[in-house]
């Protein structure tokens, strides 16, 4: 008797499906951590940038926050305040979670229960940790 495959229920899965399936706090961390990772490596050159111009001179140093304050040719400086917040969010978050992942390999704590209430404080700690830095880039 050939055994055969099983199908998923509907067919083909289209993106509007799977935007309505309802992930588990756990999964949305998960594609957090791996969005969070892809923003830090599209902003790689906007690090760099801020880096260099921040530690150069005292003129460049001005130049770095003058960006910030008035912007730069039709970019306003909230965007980049803006820009600044997602790689803050990124790299919180990115951190947070990946810690999250070496205690569970470390501890073997893989339980359904502990997934879901990790996955939370990752993703409150992340967002205070964003909005506090946030308030002080802002204000």
């Amino acid at each position: 008797m050939a055994q055969t495959a099983k199908q998923r229920p509907g067919g083909n899965m289209r993106l509007i499906d799977a935007l309505q399936y309802k992930l588990p706090v756990a999964g949305v961390v998960s594609i957090l951590h791996r969005v969070s990772g892809l923003v830090m490596f599209v902003l790689l050159p906007f690090i760099i940038w801020m880096f260099d111009t921040s530690l150069t001179s005292e003129i460049s140093y001005g130049r770095f926050t003058a960006v910030f304050a008035a912007g730069v040719g039709f970019l306003p400086g909230w965007f980049f305040k803006l820009v600044a917040l997602a790689l803050i969010w990124s790299y919180l978050h990115h951190l947070i979670a990946g810690l999250r992942h070496l205690w569970m390999d470390a501890t073997h704590a893989v339980t359904k229960e502990f997934g879901r209430q990790s996955a939370i404080v990752t993703l409150a700690v992340s967002i205070v940790l964003t909005l506090a830095l946030g308030a002080k880039l802002f204000f």
